[in-house]
């Protein structure tokens, strides 16, 4: 074995016991040097020479000092939470949201502009750039910031860093990766917005105790983040997760895919918001009308939401509707994955228990075994930022990564 190989060998095993102990003190720190020592195994001097090394480089630091049982009082280690920074970026339909959270995901500022109309790849670049600069400008000591995420509706290429096909604005190709480091000299991850938000779900939401998840983001349009072990399922031309082009019914309406009768042209926000229009102009009675002042163009889902809350028939009997709709995509879901938990989030998810009781009503009707009718869905803990903070994520992932990546 030659001394340079030997010399890799020492370095790669370090870094993964320092892989294994960052974690370790991540997730259930506060910890004593002595219970890491105990829990993986590693030698007290190993953990100690490590811990010494991730104090130095401020992404630990030691806490109040624990009970004693006879000995020196044991010295607890956490994570230094507010030394780093991340910056998460959740590029929706209408709207691009800019937000700052420490390693704990604790959301320290944001920030939102809106997309121009009929944008280019350019506008959309120049978008990025501004709230990110705006939100590093914000910050007192810009040198914390580990890197920028990126969380992108439509079809991304991970590794590149590019998004491939963004559907609502119909543009192609853009290089977000390139463009920004090259500006903001810092790391950029680029990720799907639905599996951004399935990540930070995984990490700081819902999912963080187990580690076969779905995420299912509801809003102008619909897609999922599968993950499967602890890891990110792509597909081997990353398209793994459009659900939204699942079709649910062959003479449904046409999608702005070009298909017809696909989940996203029956259950997304502007598929509901059509289904009520067309349902008052025959003459349904509903508060909708006074809502929205009698002008049915302002009508959209959050409307529609506020409607059901007053106890109006024709919004809840919509959002029902669309429950069942949803439904019938993620019983397909689970006969083809069959997840531990579902997490719901996006703009139409938080009709809350009006979308619920549809959907869960289709799944116990149409799933095949007592276990998979009772698959647990859940709505997103982070709500409205699970995109923008899984965005946050994808940076901490690198920071973070363990050994078996």
């Amino acid at each position: 074995m030659s001394t340079k190989f030997t010399r890799g060998s020492f370095q790669l095993m370090k870094s993964m016991n320092r892989s294994i102990i960052l974690n370790m003190v991540r997730e259930e720190g506060p910890i004593s040097r002595a219970a890491i020592a105990k829990k993986t195994s590693l030698t007290p001097p190993t953990v100690s020479n490590i811990v010494k090394e991730l104090i130095e480089t401020k992404f630990v630091i030691e806490t109040t000092q624990g009970t004693s049982n006879g000995g020196r009082k044991p010295t607890f280690l956490e994570i230094n939470a507010d030394q780093f920074l991340t910056l998460g970026v959740d590029v929706g339909t209408v709207t691009m949201k800019f937000l700052v959270t420490n390693l704990r995901g604790d959301i320290k500022h944001q920030y939102a502009l809106e997309i121009p109309s009929s944008p280019t790849n350019t506008d959309i670049l120049d978008t990025m750039e501004e709230g990110i600069r705006y939100l590093l400008d914000k910050a007192e000591t810009p040198g914390k910031f580990l890197g920028i995420g990126i969380g992108m509706h439509g079809i991304v290429d991970p590794e590149q860093g590019l998004s491939l096909f963004a559907p609502a604005f119909h543009l192609r190709n853009i290089p977000i990766k390139e463009t920004l480091e090259k500006k903001f000299k810092l790391m950029v991850k680029v990720e799907n917005d639905a599996r951004a938000m399935t990540l930070g779900e995984y990490w700081f939401g819902h999912g963080n105790d187990i580690d076969n998840i779905v995420g299912i983001n509801v809003g102008n349009g619909i897609g999922a983040g599968v993950m499967v072990k602890g890891n990110m399922f792509h597909g081997f031309h990353n398209l793994a997760g459009e659900i939204g082009h699942m079709t649910v019914d062959l003479s449904g309406p046409k999608c702005t895919c070009g298909n017809y009768g696909c989940l996203q042209a029956l259950s997304a926000g502007p598929a509901i918001a059509e289904r009520a229009k067309k349902e008052l102009k025959t003459g349904r009675n509903s508060k909708l009308y006074d809502l929205v002042e009698g002008d049915l163009e302002r009508i959209d889902g959050a409307i529609i939401y506020e409607a059901a809350l007053e106890n109006d028939d024709l919004s809840i009997e919509l959002l029902r509707q669309t429950g069942r709709y949803l439904g019938i995509g993620l019983t397909n879901l689970i006969h083809t994955i069959n997840p531990e938990r579902m997490i719901i989030g996006g703009g139409v998810s938080k009709s809350g228990s009006f979308l619920l009781e549809g959907l869960e009503e289709t799944i116990r009707t149409r799933a095949l075994t007592e276990d998979s009718k009772n698959t647990s869905i859940v709505l997103s803990k982070l709500g409205e930022h699970a995109s923008a903070i899984g965005a946050c994520v994808l940076v901490l992932e690198e920071f973070f990564a363990r050994s078996e990546h």
